[in-house]
């Protein structure tokens, strides 16, 4: 849908909360979004510069908008959640989470058996959980069987067969593991006491369950029973010894969920504490893939939406790095400062850290200390895997970086043997092109690279990767054919983050295997061109080699600058924007400073 067409209909679109649905040719949802205006928010698709080609991507795709409206946000952000969790369309935000999480199930039966399971069926049953770790749902089971006596058997346990005397207690009942209801010497009361314990112990929740013993104990003491006495001292002893291993917080917290986040360009990962009196009783990290210009604040509003209904948290308080907008109702957000829940924030902040360096471990190949031999296998791999005629002894692999859609440079960097030759590694200030170009600059970048190798009479690599999809590819082509070097040279474009390769003129891309080593090669050079360069961006920035635009203005320094371009993306977009619509993020005195400048300069 062009913006001509667009503004057809825009006038037809409610002003109300709600959500709006995008759907393509094929009349398939393709994304869903929510709005405190529907058409002001629909209409920044058709009408804002986006600087990510996904969304470009998006709006050429759309064919057809459908409304919902809803009474208030809250209702929108709900039903924004759940028809993303039902539809899945392409463009939304994906949580990589797609594991069927152990429960503890609470049978719907006379005196209920309790017992692991992955599937929650409609039975009447009581379902605690989900658990991140069937390890843990183990270890709790067979903590609660040597804590509280329930049942372990599967006999039915109606009434008329235990007055006929159809059972016998079984050894559990002389371990004095169950009370033996099974010949009628526990009644439902007394068993309803027990699954309250096992609910007590899920939750963190000891204190209870140690004052039964305690009181208990003492009565048997008083009875002379010191055999039963002796028994319940011990399972007492084994309470405190678990209670001690559990994370404690702090006893005076009572329920919070913690969450963090951690971000790799179109990849964040979230992490998630869910804490009960005082205690860490789950703990779950995961991969959320965004597919448009989604900031901090928008995905982890979206995973902590998702996160508490899929652990069933009941939490009113919620603990984050920043604020977010989560329009339910009773909810605390805090962002700390210090204490108890600064600590709480600091450890979920140091396990979502340990998770992404490890999954950057696990997708990346590191063939630093391997042996020549070593090195050749995957190689030799690689040559298959993409049908070079030559081995791929010699890599080279360019990226363009620039800032809030400003200050272009492009980096390089240089693979031998499968390992790095940072020697070889070169950066690039962009020289002939204006403004932000990303075709036009690959096409400078690579130009002078094998430009140079010529004059120098060196040897050219044998693949040569360009980090970007088909546009990029395309440009770099147009240079190498330039240069007369068409043939001489295997050139592959690496779509971002889909790990797809493409080669010139070709309409398919090539998938190599998940983990291959040959997919691990291609990361590791993928994820060190985006450091390099990155590196490369930070330090020009530090020396003060780029000048941006609004900090020139009188009054407004980088700070400033940078929180502007981080709201609006573009000093066009910028210039374009009201006095009122400035205040709304940096207040009304910067501007009018702001206003001031531009309306000068024009």
């Amino acid at each position: 849908m062009t913006q001509e067409q667009f503004s057809h209909i825009a006038h037809t679109i409610p002003v109300d909360p709600g959500i709006y649905k995008y759907f393509d040719e094929k009349s398939e949802l393709i994304y869903v979004g929510k709005a405190k205006s529907l058409r002001k928010r629909v209409s920044s698709y058709f009408t804002k510069t986006f600087t990510t080609y996904k969304t470009h991507e998006l709006v050429q795709r759309i064919r057809r908008i459908e409304f919902t409206i809803v009474d208030s946000e809250q209702d929108a952000f709900l039903l924004e959640n759940s028809l993303i969790k039902q539809y899945q369309p392409r463009f939304n935000i994906n949580l990589k989470d797609d594991k069927s999480y152990p429960y503890i199930v609470i049978k719907n039966e006379p005196f209920p058996r309790v017992f692991l399971t992955r599937r929650k069926i409609n039975d009447g049953s009581e379902y605690l959980g989900p658990f991140t770790s069937v390890g843990k749902v183990r270890e709790l089971l067979d903590f609660v069987k040597s804590n509280v006596q329930l049942r372990t058997c599967q006999l039915n346990l109606i009434d008329s067969n235990i007055k006929k005397g159809k059972f016998k207690v079984c050894l559990e009942y002389h371990l004095g593991n169950c009370k033996g209801p099974c010949q009628g010497l526990q009644t439902p009361e007394d068993y309803r006491e027990g699954l309250v314990q096992l609910k007590n112990i899920l939750k963190g929740n000891l204190g209870p369950l140690m004052q039964d013993y305690k009181k208990e104990m003492r009565e048997l003491a008083e009875k002379m029973d010191f055999e039963k006495a002796e028994i319940l001292r011990k399972k007492l002893e084994h309470l405190e010894t678990y209670e001690s291993r559990s994370v404690i917080v702090s006893r005076h917290l009572s329920h919070a969920d913690v969450f963090s986040i951690a971000r790799d360009g179109d990849f964040a990962y979230i992490n998630y504490l869910m804490v009960e009196n005082g205690t860490i009783v789950q703990t779950h990290t995961t991969e959320v893939e965004t597919h448009l210009e989604e900031s901090n604040e928008e995905v982890l509003s979206f995973a902590v939406a998702r996160l508490r209904e899929t652990f069933n948290s009941l939490s009113r308080e919620i603990v984050l790095p920043f604020p977010i907008e989560y329009p339910e109702e009773g909810i605390l957000i805090t962002v700390p400062r210090g204490g108890d829940k600064k600590k709480l924030l600091e450890l979920s902040e140091k396990n979502v850290e340990y998770f992404r360096e490890d999954l950057r471990r696990k997708k990346t190949l590191h063939l630093e200390g391997k042996t020549l031999d070593e090195r050749k296998k995957v190689l030799y791999q690689l040559m298959e895997d993409l049908q070079l005629s030559e081995l791929p002894v010699h890599i080279e692999c360019f990226d363009n970086s620039n800032f809030q859609g400003s200050f272009p440079v492009s980096a390089m960097v240089c693979f031998r043997d499968g390992v790095e030759s940072k020697k070889d590694y070169r950066h690039y200030n962009v020289k002939t092109v204006q403004g932000i170009n990303d075709f036009a600059t690959m096409k400078e970048v690579v130009h002078r690279r094998y430009r140079r190798l010529l004059e120098e009479q060196v040897s050219l690599p044998q693949l040569v990767i360009i980090d970007g999809g088909k546009g990029q590819l395309s440009a770099a082509m147009e240079s190498i054919t330039d240069l007369g070097l068409t043939g001489m040279l295997t050139v592959v474009g690496l779509a971002k983050n889909e790990e797809e390769i493409f080669f010139p003129g070709d309409t398919e891309s090539i998938k190599l295997p998940y983990n291959s080593d040959s997919l691990k090669l291609i990361r590791r050079i993928r994820d060190e061109v985006h450091r390099f360069g990155i590196t490369f961006h930070r330090q020009k920035r530090s020396k003060g080699t780029f000048v941006n635009e609004l900090e020139k203005v009188s009054g407004i320094g980088q700070r400033t600058a940078d929180l502007l371009l981080k709201q609006f993306r573009s000093v066009n977009k910028i210039k374009q924007l009201t006095e009122e619509e400035l205040a709304a993020v940096i207040g009304p005195a910067k501007a009018r400073m702001v206003r001031a400048h531009f309306e000068k300069g024009e």
